[in-house]
């Protein structure tokens, strides 16, 4: 990787030009405290955990979430819900790189669209804000909640104050309490609303104007993700930043070109390793 763009890229996730956008990749050495086993992150291993273990039907192995909406339709959303509060909020795994190296930088706005809580164990220590996607929630227009960290619990809180570090997890978490965007039913309602300008608080959406970003630990290669992404970072600097992905395919290549996505062919451990060195 180029020193000077490297050198570029940590300067502005440190002074908050540069957001940093977290997709599962970013979890791929955490594991099972107690088997070893990978904690399941991506949409592969996410089917196939709450199939027991099993892969589904090929039509349901394309996407986590059409798989989620199979097993929603046969046996209610609680299951689904279950599933994630049971793997990513009461099982025990091992601490990721990535999260010790970002806990180091502390940036002051960070978008994890993965659903464990490992960002959130980063800024345990500092007072913080948490904003977290809901979807198909009666009485309200909006499809997120906001909590502040005390230090020591989460609180419900209306209004974010932008001075303090914000964390954003559009598909959930289990702390403080278990929602997630999970099936295509979700997806489609968060979506819908985040196009409407619904899923954001109007203080990120000030505070995103001109922002570059960082995508890490994600390929570009499924709508559904790629529409949560093009709607977050709206109102993005132009080019709007740069995005990791090893061997990238012909049509993340069009992609990222369309959107002013500049493609970093490289590892991010290979990235943070460094930059723990430097």
């Amino acid at each position: 990787m180029n020193p000077e763009l490297r050198e570029k890229l940590l300067a502005g996730l440190k002074d908050g030009s540069i957001v940093p956008y977290l997709g599962p990749g970013v979890l791929a050495d955490v594991r099972n405290a107690a088997s070893g086993e990978p904690i399941p992150a991506d949409s592969d291993s996410l089917i196939i955990a709450m199939n027991g273990g099993k892969p589904m039907a090929p039509k349901l192995m394309y996407e986590f979430p059409r798989a989620a909406m199979n097993v929603e339709l046969k046996r209610g959303r609680t299951t689904v819900t279950k599933f994630l509060n049971r793997t990513y909020g009461e099982t025990t795994w091992t601490r990721g790189a990535f999260h010790d190296w970002l806990k180091a930088i502390c940036p002051n706005y960070v978008i994890d669209i993965n659903r464990d809580t490992q960002l959130q164990d980063s800024y345990a220590d500092v007072p913080h804000q948490l904003i977290v996607g809901i979807a198909r929630i009666a009485g309200t227009a909006f499809r997120y909640k906001l909590y502040f960290w005390d230090g020591n619990a989460y609180q419900p809180t209306e209004v974010l104050n932008t001075a303090i570090p914000i964390l954003f997890k559009p598909m959930g978490t289990p702390r403080p309490e278990g929602i997630y965007i999970a099936s295509d039913a979700d997806y489609v309602d968060f979506i819908t609303e985040l196009m409407g300008g619904f899923s954001i608080p109007p203080e990120v959406k000030e505070l995103r104007k001109g922002k570059q970003y960082l995508l890490m630990g994600m390929r570009l290669n499924r709508d559904t993700e790629r529409m949560v992404m093009a709607d977050i970072i709206y109102s993005a600097a132009e080019p709007a930043g740069w995005v990791f992905i090893a061997e990238p395919t012909e049509k993340e290549k069009r992609y990222c070109k369309k959107i002013g996505l500049e493609i970093i062919d490289a590892d991010i451990f290979e990235f943070i390793g460094a930059a723990q060195t430097a």
